[in-house]
Protein backbone atom coordinates (compact mmCIF):
# COMPACT_ATOMS: atom_id res chain seq x y z
CA UNK A 1 0.00 0.00 0.00
CA UNK A 2 1.18 3.69 -0.99
CA UNK A 3 1.01 5.56 2.65
CA UNK A 4 -2.07 7.49 0.41
CA UNK A 5 -3.67 4.15 0.61
CA UNK A 6 -2.62 2.99 4.12
CA UNK A 7 -4.01 6.05 5.21
CA UNK A 8 -7.26 5.46 3.56
CA UNK A 9 -7.82 1.77 4.09
CA UNK A 10 -7.31 2.38 7.96
CA UNK A 11 -9.90 5.13 8.33
CA UNK A 12 -12.58 2.51 6.49
CA UNK A 13 -12.02 -0.26 8.36
CA UNK A 14 -11.98 1.74 12.06
CA UNK A 15 -15.28 3.72 10.30
CA UNK A 16 -17.11 0.45 9.42
CA UNK A 17 -15.73 -1.53 12.51
CA UNK A 18 -17.95 1.83 14.50
CA UNK A 19 -20.60 1.21 12.42
CA UNK A 20 -20.64 -2.46 13.62
CA UNK A 21 -20.69 -1.08 16.96
CA UNK A 22 -23.84 0.40 16.09
CA UNK A 23 -25.51 -2.60 14.67
CA UNK A 24 -24.16 -4.20 17.90
CA UNK A 25 -26.36 -1.99 20.59
CA UNK A 26 -29.50 -3.09 18.95
CA UNK A 27 -29.24 -6.57 20.18
CA UNK A 28 -28.62 -8.23 23.62
CA UNK A 29 -26.58 -10.77 23.71
CA UNK A 30 -27.74 -13.82 25.68
CA UNK A 31 -31.35 -12.80 24.47
CA UNK A 32 -31.39 -13.56 20.67
CA UNK A 33 -32.64 -16.91 18.84
CA UNK A 34 -30.10 -18.64 16.59
CA UNK A 35 -30.30 -20.51 13.31
CA UNK A 36 -28.46 -23.23 12.39
CA UNK A 37 -26.63 -23.64 9.07
CA UNK A 38 -25.14 -27.08 7.36
CA UNK A 39 -22.68 -28.12 9.81
CA UNK A 40 -24.06 -26.72 13.26
CA UNK A 41 -22.62 -23.34 13.07
CA UNK A 42 -25.06 -20.80 14.38
CA UNK A 43 -26.35 -17.59 12.82
CA UNK A 44 -28.39 -14.58 13.72
CA UNK A 45 -30.17 -11.48 12.57
CA UNK A 46 -27.01 -9.85 14.01
CA UNK A 47 -24.63 -11.55 11.62
CA UNK A 48 -26.56 -10.92 8.46
CA UNK A 49 -27.28 -7.24 9.87
CA UNK A 50 -23.59 -6.70 10.15
CA UNK A 51 -22.68 -8.24 7.16
CA UNK A 52 -24.68 -5.90 5.41
CA UNK A 53 -23.17 -2.77 7.05
CA UNK A 54 -19.56 -3.68 6.64
CA UNK A 55 -20.57 -4.13 3.01
CA UNK A 56 -21.97 -0.85 2.91
CA UNK A 57 -18.83 1.00 4.77
CA UNK A 58 -16.04 -0.79 2.98
CA UNK A 59 -16.58 -2.24 -0.48
CA UNK A 60 -15.58 -0.14 -3.89
CA UNK A 61 -15.46 -0.20 -7.21
CA UNK A 62 -12.70 -2.63 -8.21
CA UNK A 63 -13.03 -4.61 -5.01
CA UNK A 64 -13.43 -8.19 -4.25
CA UNK A 65 -15.48 -9.89 -1.05
CA UNK A 66 -15.30 -12.26 0.86
CA UNK A 67 -17.40 -12.99 4.53
CA UNK A 68 -19.17 -15.86 6.30
CA UNK A 69 -22.53 -14.16 6.04
CA UNK A 70 -22.36 -13.84 1.96
CA UNK A 71 -22.51 -15.79 -1.38
CA UNK A 72 -19.11 -16.28 -2.14
CA UNK A 73 -18.59 -14.06 -5.52
CA UNK A 74 -15.39 -15.71 -7.06
CA UNK A 75 -14.85 -12.81 -9.28
CA UNK A 76 -12.97 -11.99 -6.46
CA UNK A 77 -10.28 -14.30 -7.39
CA UNK A 78 -9.49 -11.57 -10.19
CA UNK A 79 -9.14 -8.58 -7.96
CA UNK A 80 -5.88 -7.09 -6.45
CA UNK A 81 -7.43 -5.82 -2.87
CA UNK A 82 -10.20 -8.08 -1.60
CA UNK A 83 -11.64 -7.58 1.72
CA UNK A 84 -12.13 -10.73 4.15
CA UNK A 85 -14.48 -10.47 7.28
CA UNK A 86 -15.98 -12.59 9.68
CA UNK A 87 -19.77 -9.98 10.97
CA UNK A 88 -20.17 -12.31 13.76
CA UNK A 89 -16.96 -14.15 14.89
CA UNK A 90 -18.14 -15.84 18.56
CA UNK A 91 -21.71 -16.28 17.16
CA UNK A 92 -22.04 -19.24 19.76
CA UNK A 93 -20.60 -16.63 22.77
CA UNK A 94 -23.26 -14.12 21.60
CA UNK A 95 -25.88 -16.48 21.38
CA UNK A 96 -24.97 -17.53 25.31
CA UNK A 97 -24.00 -13.86 26.67
CA UNK A 98 -20.43 -14.61 27.27
CA UNK A 99 -18.26 -11.45 25.91
CA UNK A 100 -16.11 -13.14 23.22
CA UNK A 101 -16.94 -12.44 20.29
CA UNK A 102 -16.18 -9.58 17.56
CA UNK A 103 -16.45 -8.32 14.45
CA UNK A 104 -12.93 -8.74 12.44
CA UNK A 105 -12.09 -7.37 9.08
CA UNK A 106 -8.92 -7.72 6.79
CA UNK A 107 -7.65 -6.05 3.69
CA UNK A 108 -5.91 -8.71 1.25
CA UNK A 109 -3.45 -7.11 -1.17
CA UNK A 110 -2.20 -9.71 -3.84
CA UNK A 111 -2.88 -12.07 -1.60
CA UNK A 112 -1.34 -11.01 1.38
CA UNK A 113 -2.74 -9.62 4.23
CA UNK A 114 -2.23 -5.86 4.78
CA UNK A 115 -4.57 -4.22 7.35
CA UNK A 116 -6.77 -5.09 9.73
CA UNK A 117 -9.16 -4.13 12.37
CA UNK A 118 -11.39 -5.87 15.43
CA UNK A 119 -13.84 -4.73 17.45
CA UNK A 120 -15.34 -6.70 20.64
CA UNK A 121 -18.20 -4.46 21.40
CA UNK A 122 -19.08 -6.12 24.46
CA UNK A 123 -16.03 -5.12 25.98
CA UNK A 124 -14.99 -1.75 24.25
CA UNK A 125 -11.76 -3.29 22.68
CA UNK A 126 -10.83 -1.75 19.43
CA UNK A 127 -7.80 -3.34 17.29
CA UNK A 128 -6.45 -1.82 14.55
CA UNK A 129 -3.45 -1.62 12.69
CA UNK A 130 -1.38 -2.21 9.15
CA UNK A 131 1.83 -3.64 8.11
CA UNK A 132 3.56 -0.18 7.79
CA UNK A 133 1.87 1.29 10.92
CA UNK A 134 2.04 -1.25 13.93
CA UNK A 135 -0.98 -1.82 15.84
CA UNK A 136 -3.10 0.84 18.00
CA UNK A 137 -5.12 -1.02 20.94
CA UNK A 138 -7.96 1.54 22.09
CA UNK A 139 -6.27 4.44 20.11
CA UNK A 140 -2.41 3.55 21.52
CA UNK A 141 0.31 1.92 20.24
CA UNK A 142 0.62 -1.69 21.27
CA UNK A 143 3.09 -4.58 20.77
CA UNK A 144 2.89 -8.37 21.29
CA UNK A 145 4.21 -10.13 24.73
CA UNK A 146 8.06 -10.00 24.82
CA UNK A 147 8.22 -13.47 27.26
CA UNK A 148 11.08 -15.01 25.95
CA UNK A 149 10.02 -18.90 27.22
CA UNK A 150 6.86 -20.54 26.92
CA UNK A 151 7.40 -21.40 30.57
CA UNK A 152 4.37 -19.99 32.30
CA UNK A 153 2.95 -18.59 29.23
CA UNK A 154 -0.79 -17.68 28.77
CA UNK A 155 -2.25 -19.33 26.34
CA UNK A 156 -5.51 -18.68 24.73
CA UNK A 157 -7.49 -22.04 23.68
CA UNK A 158 -10.69 -22.43 21.56
CA UNK A 159 -13.05 -23.23 24.16
CA UNK A 160 -14.95 -25.99 21.70
CA UNK A 161 -11.81 -27.59 21.03
CA UNK A 162 -11.12 -27.78 24.97
CA UNK A 163 -14.34 -29.08 25.26
CA UNK A 164 -14.12 -32.10 22.36
CA UNK A 165 -10.67 -33.16 24.38
CA UNK A 166 -7.86 -31.56 21.95
CA UNK A 167 -6.23 -29.89 24.14
CA UNK A 168 -6.06 -32.97 26.61
CA UNK A 169 -2.57 -33.22 25.46
CA UNK A 170 -1.30 -29.82 26.58
CA UNK A 171 -2.27 -30.80 30.26
CA UNK A 172 0.05 -30.55 33.63
CA UNK A 173 2.28 -28.55 30.81
CA UNK A 174 4.32 -25.20 32.17
CA UNK A 175 1.03 -23.26 30.06
CA UNK A 176 -1.25 -21.29 31.53
CA UNK A 177 -4.26 -22.60 28.91
CA UNK A 178 -7.06 -20.15 29.05
CA UNK A 179 -10.41 -21.43 27.15
CA UNK A 180 -11.95 -18.34 24.76
CA UNK A 181 -14.33 -18.26 22.24
CA UNK A 182 -13.49 -16.31 18.69
CA UNK A 183 -10.60 -16.67 17.25
CA UNK A 184 -10.45 -13.55 15.65
CA UNK A 185 -10.59 -11.98 18.81
CA UNK A 186 -7.96 -14.52 20.68
CA UNK A 187 -5.40 -13.23 17.80
CA UNK A 188 -6.54 -9.80 18.29
CA UNK A 189 -5.28 -10.25 22.55
CA UNK A 190 -1.89 -12.07 21.15
CA UNK A 191 -0.92 -8.29 18.71
CA UNK A 192 -1.64 -6.44 21.79
CA UNK A 193 0.36 -8.24 24.19
CA UNK A 194 -2.86 -9.64 26.62
CA UNK A 195 -1.99 -12.80 25.77
CA UNK A 196 1.15 -14.52 25.00
CA UNK A 197 0.17 -17.39 22.33
CA UNK A 198 -2.83 -18.85 20.46
CA UNK A 199 -3.43 -21.27 18.43
CA UNK A 200 -6.07 -23.41 16.35
CA UNK A 201 -5.52 -27.12 16.28
CA UNK A 202 -8.61 -27.61 14.03
CA UNK A 203 -8.86 -25.80 10.04
CA UNK A 204 -9.94 -22.52 10.27
CA UNK A 205 -11.54 -20.55 7.25
CA UNK A 206 -9.64 -17.46 5.81
CA UNK A 207 -12.32 -14.97 7.51
CA UNK A 208 -11.67 -16.37 10.83
CA UNK A 209 -8.40 -15.59 10.82
CA UNK A 210 -7.29 -12.70 8.29
CA UNK A 211 -8.46 -9.77 10.63
CA UNK A 212 -6.33 -11.45 13.60
CA UNK A 213 -2.92 -12.64 11.66
CA UNK A 214 -2.45 -9.16 10.13
CA UNK A 215 -2.79 -7.23 13.38
CA UNK A 216 -0.53 -10.19 14.94
CA UNK A 217 1.98 -9.62 12.26
CA UNK A 218 1.63 -5.90 11.96
CA UNK A 219 2.58 -5.58 15.95
CA UNK A 220 5.92 -7.50 15.17
CA UNK A 221 4.31 -10.60 16.69
CA UNK A 222 4.61 -14.37 15.01
CA UNK A 223 2.02 -15.92 12.95
CA UNK A 224 2.25 -19.00 10.28
CA UNK A 225 0.16 -21.59 9.28
CA UNK A 226 0.64 -24.90 10.54
CA UNK A 227 2.79 -25.55 7.58
CA UNK A 228 5.13 -23.05 9.36
CA UNK A 229 3.96 -20.63 6.02
CA UNK A 230 3.22 -17.22 5.70
CA UNK A 231 -0.55 -16.78 5.57
CA UNK A 232 -2.47 -15.73 2.31
CA UNK A 233 -5.77 -15.61 1.64
CA UNK A 234 -8.38 -15.42 -1.74
CA UNK A 235 -8.05 -18.66 -2.40
CA UNK A 236 -10.73 -20.61 -4.29
CA UNK A 237 -11.17 -22.53 -1.27
CA UNK A 238 -10.80 -20.21 1.63
CA UNK A 239 -10.44 -23.15 4.42
CA UNK A 240 -7.31 -23.09 5.93
CA UNK A 241 -5.78 -26.11 8.03
CA UNK A 242 -5.05 -23.73 11.08
CA UNK A 243 -2.87 -21.08 12.39
CA UNK A 244 -0.35 -20.49 15.27
CA UNK A 245 0.58 -17.14 17.15
CA UNK A 246 2.65 -15.45 19.34
CA UNK A 247 5.46 -13.27 20.30
CA UNK A 248 8.31 -12.57 18.82
CA UNK A 249 10.98 -14.38 20.90
CA UNK A 250 8.81 -17.49 21.83
CA UNK A 251 7.99 -18.64 18.32
CA UNK A 252 10.75 -21.30 17.87
CA UNK A 253 10.07 -22.87 20.99
CA UNK A 254 6.04 -22.76 20.45
CA UNK A 255 6.90 -24.67 17.04
CA UNK A 256 9.37 -27.27 18.40
CA UNK A 257 6.45 -27.82 21.38
CA UNK A 258 3.50 -28.06 18.98
CA UNK A 259 5.48 -30.73 16.50
CA UNK A 260 4.04 -28.92 13.55
CA UNK A 261 3.81 -32.07 11.17
CA UNK A 262 1.49 -33.80 13.60
CA UNK A 263 -0.78 -31.10 13.93
CA UNK A 264 -0.72 -30.99 10.00
CA UNK A 265 -1.99 -34.70 10.19
CA UNK A 266 -3.81 -34.07 12.30
CA UNK A 267 -6.14 -31.59 10.94
CA UNK A 268 -5.83 -33.43 7.44
CA UNK A 269 -7.68 -36.50 9.23
CA UNK A 270 -10.29 -34.23 11.08
CA UNK A 271 -10.96 -32.24 7.60
CA UNK A 272 -11.40 -36.19 6.04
Amino acid sequence: MTNHSHSQTLERIHSALEAARQVFARFTPGAIEAEYKIGHDPVTEADRALDAVLRRELLRDGEGWLSEESVDDFSRLERDRVWVVDPLDGTREFVAGIPEFCTSIAMVENGRPVAGGICNPATNEIFLGSLESGVTYNGNLARPSQRASLNGALVLASRSEVKRGEWKQFEGTNLKIRPMGSVAYKLALVSAGLADVTFTLVPKHEWDVAGGAVLVASAGGFVATLENTALRCNHRDPLLKGLIACGPLMAEELLSRLNIQSLVSQSSSQER
